[in-house]
């Protein structure tokens, strides 16, 4: 069942409230490997609207974050491809933790201990508004895509898999 109240503040949501970013909270249960489809479903949100926070890393181990929809893949010869890299790989979980600062299941792009370059699914922008993980597990906020262009340089790229 989703819940109302206010979750408390996370470097996520201090980054967004520094920045005069207006956006909706979305806290839910989590669930273990419940990805982006589960926290759609108990929501309520199209998961092709709720949009996964993913860390990688090039052939160098060169940290990178990637922004995909919910109900989507990364394809990483693609992504790679337009990056300029050899390869991209999805990071350890522990190595993701360790860059962005937060747990796996509750990565945020905003707010992150190490900056990273930023790539957004294009058609993502297409979007008029998207949820997105606010720094905790079980924890979305609601805003529109264009503001992790602005806030973070996300560049878009193409790169969506159906999954």
């Amino acid at each position: 069942m989703a819940r109302k109240e206010h979750v408390s503040e996370t470097p996520a949501t201090a980054f967004l409230k520094a920045n005069r970013v207006a956006f909706t909270e979305h806290p839910y249960e989590y669930v273990e490997h419940g990805g982006a489809q589960h926290s759609a479903e108990v929501l309520g949100f199209d998961p092709f609207t709720v949009v996964k926070t993913l860390v990688m890393e090039d052939e160098k181990a060169r940290p990178l974050v990637v922004l995909m929809h919910g109900n989507r893949t990364v394809s990483t010869k693609n992504l790679a491809r337009q990056i300029g890299a050899k390869s991209v790989a999805p990071c350890k979980p522990e190595v993701a933790n360790r860059h962005s600062g937060y747990l796996v299941g509750g990565t945020s792009p905003f707010g992150t201990r190490k900056a990273m370059p930023v790539y957004v699914e294009e058609s993502i922008l297409a979007l008029p508004r998207i949820v997105l993980n606010g720094g905790r597990r079980g924890y979305l906020v609601g805003i529109v895509p264009q503001e992790v262009v602005r806030l973070l340089g996300a560049k878009p790229v193409n790169c969506a898999l159906e999954e």
